[in-house]
């Protein structure tokens, strides 16, 4: 096969795309689909096979679906470098546009375990190929075959346990069903509600690339479960808004899926503003315009969309509700946010939600994923009595619950029309009682008191809270009817987000192995007090180990004991964020890019990313706070890049990491890192060996920033070819799982710039609550045993016990001494 056809349409001067060297992958077959948006948008399967890409254009993509069978293209033949080929094909060129990777993996012959070539290329010259794919978003089995003499082919899915039953589009579907989940039927019908993701209040307007904007409307929160054409529309407590609200439930009725939408029901006036007074005694015969504004998606057609980010749950909405009458999709904006928000206040608007792009979705918790932006403070209470007036009252006397106790937040005597006070008149009359619900005295300066039972709620605006802790100017906005009534506490202010700059000067002075003994740690309800800082922690009862019963707390709690001697480990490091917020037992994910969620007081470091063509912010783990902020986060692990901001591209240290397979003990880890340690000795290193807290063992070799990571990488290779020689028959370096062979793998790839590895002393987030823990070499013999190093026994270890670790940021190996040295014992 040649790229005679592929060179004839390019001209190599003009366009990026690479000319071809015809280079191949020894271990398994590749495939790429690009997104190739020319003078019509397209999609572009790419198989390797026989030194180049077998190439075929899909105008609709590929699908999931068996039931869509997509027209495929066959073009030229392109060059292997098209693998990895991004970017912009001048105008005058062939094919002139933008080209985007929008899946990649690798592929074999269906139905078959070996990668005969032969045989594929023989299929494609029949014309007719069935192939498995490997891929991000392509999975299973897949028929390729002609259907005519003009290159037109079809592209089919097979009917395997990777295949969607529902609308699959390239386009406006890109990344959704790779994380759907399939669930029971059963446990997401009708009559189960969901309890709403709820936002905490932000101090501040603020703009973050990685945020989304959507207005804040004023309203009902409403849940609408439809199913089979049946609709249950409820709030956020799991009352029913069917009869209340009928004409929405008319409109999701005439929507074709079953879905699960969290949205805002609002009213709206002539001028198109909220008017949610009126909303309260809605009938379909008042006058205004009344909406269902749908901002996220739970479920779809069987397949639970929590888990995806909110833009990917958000692309699908429009698909979903269609043209559905009354029923709107809630648009968000991603640049010029406070330009967004000012808008939004000249018309009169509530204010702006700001969301994480990349946040799930999380039942009925109050997240800092999101934001709530208002012009005015709102406070929802809780109407505890009335004073005397002229009209029906003078003003309420409202209250919050703060730890179940009923406070006094002030009076609100403006806000209201005659009818509303005697609309509020009528509720309240029912629950008068003769004493006041405070425990405490109130000081109404004077005016007659009508105490009633807390049990009616409304909703106020107001200017500030004054020192008293009472409200400034407070205005009535309307009665509630949504919440239980100790659900009304005082709403709590976080800091706004802020994009964070880059730190161009750090401190001068490196790791050291020494940090301060004199920690000063104070808990109040939700924060702890480190050292001056204020850390704020939620949710310390998550239960993140079930089996063992550790929680959010024990792993704040170890991290403070042992911060002392983890610290060196970390400071000046970028920090890969592993997070698991949901405990050991739920898939966790990586986060390098934490600018948006730092407070100011963390130190952060940006560092331009050529794969990703952008700046990421890495943190930085400079003190215990920021240790225990971490730890709120849901980082079990800590995982610490191999160099520091002074010397980036330059490791500390290498890591032989010893990675045993399900056909390897642990003793024969141990019997590798014996075998390790000898070739050390040979050569005069000294060696540093830990746990890793998982399966295998890690040997760190001190390199003290003195070579580049390729140097530091190859020297550590050729001490793995050592210890492969000492045991060819426990150990190999073949980097393919299918070519070990139940064999202990010699991992030397792990030293690569930006590359992690669990932090010597860090948990990890496998049962039992192991820790990654550094030994004495005298430790490693049979016998060994990773589970004895947890978070309970290792606080205990540390104190009767210098740190083994101590020395690997220090002195580094002279690599070539120690070549002589080992050239002299071989």
């Amino acid at each position: 096969m040649t790229l005679t056809e592929y060179h004839k349409k390019r001209d190599f001067q003009s366009t990026p795309e690479p000319d071809g060297k015809m280079d191949k992958d020894e271990d398994q077959l590749r495939f790429v689909v690009q997104r190739h948006d020319a003078r019509r948008l397209h999609y572009d399967l790419r198989l390797e096979m026989s030194g180049v890409l077998k190439s075929w254009a899909i105008p609709k993509g590929p699908s999931l679906n068996p039931d869509d069978k997509r027209l495929a293209i066959h073009t030229e033949d392109h060059p292997v470098e098209y693998l990895e080929f991004e970017g912009v094909i001048p105008k005058g060129n062939y094919g002139a546009g933008e080209m985007r990777i929008w899946d990649r993996g690798t592929y074999k012959a269906a139905y078959s375990d070996e990668n005969d070539e032969s045989d594929l290329i023989e299929q494609v010259e029949k014309g007719s190929i069935k192939i498995e794919f490997s891929g991000e978003k392509l999975k299973g089995k897949f028929a390729l075959f002609s259907i005519n003499k003009e290159d037109q082919w079809l592209l089919v899915k097979k009917d395997d346990e990777f295949a969607v039953d529902d609308i699959y589009d390239a386009e406006h579907w890109i990344d959704v069903h790779k994380s759907l989940k399939k669930v029971d039927s059963e446990k997401r019908d009708v009559n189960e509600p969901i309890k709403p993701m709820l936002a905490k209040k932000a101090s501040k307007m603020f703009e973050d690339p990685d945020w989304i904007y959507e207005m804040k409307w004023d309203g009902y929160r409403a849940i609408a479960n439809i199913q089979n054409g049946k609709v249950k529309l409820y709030s956020r407590n799991g009352h029913s808004f069917n009869k209340k609200f009928s004409p929405i439930v008319k409109s999701l009725k005439t929507i074709e899926y079953d879905a699960v939408l969290d949205g805002e029901i609002v009213l709206l006036d002539k001028k198109g503003k909220p008017v949610f007074q009126h909303l309260q005694n809605y009938s379909p015969d008042d006058d205004g315009e009344l909406i269902y504004y749908v901002f996220d998606l739970l479920h779809l057609n069987g397949h639970d969309t929590m888990e995806l980010s909110l833009e990917d749950r958000k692309s699908l909405i429009p698909d979903v509700i269609g043209d559905a009458p009354e029923i709107r999709y809630s648009e968000h904006i991603k640049k010029n946010a406070s330009d967004f928000y000012e808008k939004a206040i000249e018309k009169g608007m509530e204010g702006v939600m700001a969301k994480k792009a990349g946040s799930k979705y999380y039942p009925g918790s109050r997240s800092d994923s999101w934001l709530k932006i208002k012009s005015n403070e709102r406070q929802e209470a809780l109407i505890c009595g009335y004073t005397e007036g002229k009209r029906a009252f003078g003003s309420l006397i409202l209250g919050v619950y703060e730890n179940d106790k009923l406070i006094y937040i002030g009076n609100c005597g403006t806000g209201f029309d005659e009818q509303t006070q005697q609309e509020v008149l009528e509720k309240l009359n029912p629950l008068r009682i003769d004493k006041s619900p405070f425990e405490e005295k109130i000081n109404l300066k004077g005016r007659e008191p009508n105490w009633v039972k807390p049990r009616i709620m409304c909703e106020v605006l107001f200017s500030e809270w004054t020192e008293s802790g009472s409200m400034r100017h407070p205005v009535f906005k309307g009665l509630r009817s949504d919440k239980k009534p100790h659900q009304i506490t005082k709403e709590a202010e976080i800091m706004a987000p802020t994009t964070k700059k880059s730190k161009t000067k750090k401190k001068e002075k490196k790791a050291s192995g020494k940090t301060s003994k004199s920690k000063s740690v104070k808990q109040t309800d939700n924060t702890l007090e480190i050292d001056g800082i204020s850390v704020s922690v939620t949710n310390l009862d998550k239960v993140y180990w079930p089996d063992e019963g550790f929680t959010k707390f024990d792993l704040i709690d170890y991290y403070l004991k042992i911060s002392d001697v983890i610290l060196p480990y970390l400071v000046d490091r970028p920090q890969n964020l592993n997070r698991h917020p949901n405990g050991i037992n739920e898939k966790g994910f990586y986060q390098k890019d934490s600018g948006s969620i730092l407070p100011e007081w963390v130190e952060s470091i940006s560092i331009y990313s050529e794969s990703s063509e952008k700046d990421i912010e890495y943190m930085l783990c400079q003190n215990t706070a920021t240790l225990a902020y971490m730890a709120n986060l849901g980082c079990i692990e800590i995982n610490p890049w191999n160099s520091n901001i002074h010397s980036m591209d330059k490791p500390d240290y290498t890591v032989i990491d010893i990675d045993p397979s399900n056909k390897t003990t642990f003793e024969d880890s141990v019997e590798v890192a014996q075998a390790a340690k000898e070739v050390l000795d040979r050569a005069n290193i000294r060696g540093y060996c830990k746990t890793s807290g998982s399966s295998g063992i890690h040997i760190y070799l001190p390199m003290n920033a003195k070579y580049s990571y390729s140097e530091a990488r190859d020297f550590t290779k050729l001490l793995c070819y050592y210890i492969k020689d000492m045991l060819p028959d426990l150990t190999t370096m073949e980097r393919a799982i299918r070519k070990r062979k139940g064999k202990i793998y010699l991992d030397y790839l792990q030293n690569r710039s930006g590359q992690t590895l669990a932090a010597p002393y860090c948990v990890r987030p496998k049962k039992e609550a192991t820790v990654s823990a550094p030994l004495e070499w005298s430790e490693v013999k049979k016998g060994l045993d990773m589970h004895d190093f947890n978070i309970h026994t290792m606080p205990e270890r540390i104190l009767s016990m210098d740190d083994p670790f101590k020395d690997v940021i220090g002195k580094g190996i002279d690599i070539p001494k120690t070549l002589e040295v080992l050239g002299e014992e071989v």
